[in-house]
């Protein structure tokens, strides 16, 4: 979406986190939410990356803050959430989108990388989302819109058993806190996505392995970052206020299921 088109103002007056918001898929998203009247706090661990979304988001006359966090590490966790509320008076949106991919077969698997695969992708969103309970009630509700996977669904096309793992505990973790935070008024989803095209992914796969996935998608492509970024925003908007606990697939056909 270009700086000067017409922009939605669904997010006017509210603050959002979005975490890994560096590059891929979480960039799309803290500058869609900007875009759509957000001031948005830019978590990632990479400072540099955060910067730059940041920037971007900055660039355009937006509502944007950087900062650095390590989303395993629940000092650092409550320290981000404290930022946005000093930043924008409360937290509104949270996008759990902060992850790691690691493609080890279960027989290389270390119980180190084991432990940085579940800790990344499941803890955080666990610590995260535990940090912004109280402001959200505070604001009297909210969005969480955790990042699952297609692999949570089934297995993972390129990530390994741990992978797999983590994505399902972040589905069951979702609709656990949708049931639990409904009375405050917060609704709590997933997203489920296939094989995105980001720099994460293409770090994963060689060019042969490449033809191979695009030949197991109806729609021959992978997902854009943008596509995954309007799901989201949905997900985060009014217009889903009566959705909670749903996991919402976006594979272009390669999981479809009854």
């Amino acid at each position: 979406m270009a700086a000067m088109e017409s922009r939605s103002q669904r997010f006017a007056q509210r603050a959002a986190i979005v975490t890994g918001a560096g590059q891929g898929i979480g960039r799309a998203i803290a500058l869609r939410l900007a875009r759509e009247g957000a001031a948005v706090v830019v978590a990632d661990l990479n400072a540099a990356q955060a910067r730059s979304t940041a920037a971007a988001i900055e660039a355009e006359g937006l509502q944007a803050r950087d900062v650095v966090v390590d989303v395993t590490d629940a000092a650092d966790v409550k320290s981000m959430v404290a930022s946005a509320v000093q930043f924008y008076g409360g937290v509104d949106v949270l996008v759990n989108n902060a992850g790691v991919l690691r493609s080890t077969a279960v027989a290389g698997i270390s119980p180190e990388e084991w432990d940085l695969v579940l800790n990344v992708n499941l803890k955080g969103a666990f610590l995260c989302a535990q940090a912004v309970l109280e402001p959200m009630i505070a604001r009297n509700g909210g969005r969480i819109v955790n990042m699952a996977s297609m692999a949570g669904r089934a297995t993972s096309t390129l990530g390994g058993a741990h992978y797999t793992a983590a994505k399902a505990g972040v589905l069951g973790l979702s609709r656990h806190l949708a049931r639990e935070w409904a009375p405050h008024k917060i609704n709590v989803n997933a997203v489920c996505p296939g094989i995105v095209d980001t720099p994460m992914v293409r770090e994963s796969i060689d060019e042969e392995r490449m033809t191979r996935v695009l030949a197991a998608i109806p729609f021959s492509r992978l997902a854009d970052p943008d596509e995954i970024a309007s799901l989201v925003c949905f997900l985060a908007s009014d217009e889903a206020a009566y959705i909670t606990g749903a996991s919402v697939d976006i594979h272009g056909g390669e999981m479809i299921i009854q």
